[in-house]
């Protein structure tokens, strides 16, 4: 094994387990899924990068590291693959099959290295999920085959393994459906709750706050301007990064740690350029901010076409921000309620709650009582105690986009770090930024068409 490879296996499992990732239908530990995609690459070549991308591939979507991290650690070549192979849909561009169609068409200009990448992911995922998840195969095996039609320049091996794996389990799929009629897809949280979806609240949450409420100005010089001057004006400033024109327009930025100890030499050499799916507009929503500091180290801001604003991760610590992740966890507990009484109607939820929980929201329902303020006992349930009744029924899970009872106890908790931490002004960036990512992604699906 190379020490890429090596390296890129360490990187990978490493950053995967700081977050206990495991994988959504058999729950197995997620470095599972990035072995058996790196074996199928190395059965059709020996190229390192390819390999190594195999253990990357997921890396950006779903831990903390972003593709300059990769670039940092692995070189260019390496990161431009992960790229490739990492979604740029953006949570508020639509449903489901919105968001996939603008990933399909980034994978359709993807390099063949990565297709082939890409092919071997597609198997090991098709075989763990028509193998665990009946309903959402149907829409995964959808979603691969449309995908399967702009991967012909992948390694011919593994596309013609890819067609044949599809088409087996779709087969049976239709099969099983005409023999049991397992039902349809789950139905999203919207579906349960319609009037969230439309309310002022949610409205606010994905409207009022904007990443212009949140980026600072981006000092730029021309990329012929000396490495010394540009780095003692971003030292006087307290600056990391600075833009850089060319022919007078902002087309990439440079980093203070680059330039710092330089000499007259042009600050240009140093440039990194600005990728279209870094940028956004004035009042482009904090969802999409997110989702490009999930890729990215730095999102920027355009007005009338022209960079003038920078985010950094940082940033999500804003008052702002945490205003409105306050926000969605609220929407969060808010949808429970509704759903916990369509599940379990007439007040049978009391049923699955453990008698000391359920005590306790009798005792603050009678002090709120006292003072005039009569309400149902479910409102005074605790959000552990709403999550605690939704793990005893599966749709209910479903609907939450909850495989497991384990899967969503850990989302409970990780909803209860964030909302703690928020509570208690701690940096919710390096304590919860994953799970950041994921309430924001829920909240984006909400209202949404499936």
């Amino acid at each position: 094994m190379s020490d890429l490879i090596q390296r890129a296996q360490a990187f990978a499992t490493s950053a995967h387990q700081r977050i206990g990732h495991r994988r959504k239908y058999s729950d197995q530990p997620y470095q599972v899924h990035l072995e058996a995609v790196a074996r199928l690459v190395a059965s059709v070549t020996d190229d390192p990068e390819m390999i190594g991308a195999a253990r990357l591939h997921d890396v950006v979507e779903d831990t903390p590291a972003t593709l300059g991290d990769i670039e940092r650690e692995f070189g260019p070549a390496m990161a431009a693959l992960v790229q490739d192979l990492t979604d740029v849909s953006r949570p508020s561009g639509g449903n489901r099959a919105v968001r996939k169609e603008m990933d399909r068409r980034h994978t359709a200009h993807a390099s063949a290295r990565a297709k082939t990448v890409k092919l071997a992911d597609l198997i090991d995922n098709c075989q763990d999920i028509t193998g665990h998840e009946t309903r959402f195969a149907r829409v995964f095996l959808g979603e691969m085959d449309a995908l399967l039609a702009v991967l012909g320049e992948g390694h011919a091996t593994l596309l013609k393994k890819a067609r044949t794996l599809h088409g087996d389990c779709l087969k049976k799929l239709l099969t099983a459906r005409a023999d049991h009629d397992p039902g349809s897809p789950p139905a999203g949280l919207a579906s349960f709750f319609p009037q969230l979806a439309s309310s002022t609240m949610l409205r606010r949450f994905r409207e009022v706050f904007a990443a212009g409420d949140i980026a600072e100005p981006l000092l730029s010089f021309d990329a012929e301007a000396p490495e010394c001057t540009s780095a003692r004006i971003m030292k006087s400033r307290r600056l990391r990064i600075a833009g850089t024109r060319v022919d007078g327009v902002v087309q990439a930025y440079v980093g203070l740690s680059d330039i710092e100890n330089g000499d007259d030499t042009p600050s240009g050499r140093h440039l990194q350029p600005i990728s279209p799916d870094q940028v956004l507009g004035l009042d482009a929503p904090l969802m999409d901010v997110v989702g490009i500091l999930t890729r990215h180290d730095h999102c920027f801001v355009s007005v009338f076409d022209s960079v003038v604003g920078v985010i950094e991760r940082d940033a999500v610590n804003h008052p702002v921000v945490r205003m409105w992740l306050f926000d969605a966890i609220t929407l969060y507990e808010m949808a429970l309620c509704p759903l916990t009484q369509q599940v379990f109607p007439e007040g049978k939820w009391q049923d699955v709650l453990p008698a000391t929980r359920l005590e306790k929201a009798r005792e603050l329902q009678r002090e709120r009582g006292r003072r005039n303020q009569h309400s149902d006992l479910i409102d005074w349930l605790q959000l552990t105690d709403k999550a605690q009744i939704m793990l005893e029924h599966q749709p209910a899970r479903e609907a939450l986009g909850l495989s497991s009872k384990r899967v969503a106890k850990q989302v409970i908790k990780d909803l209860a770090s964030l909302r703690n931490n928020l509570a208690h002004s701690q940096d919710i960036v390096s304590h919860d930024w994953v799970q950041i990512i994921r309430i924001t992604q829920r909240m984006a699906e909400l209202g949404l068409p499936q």
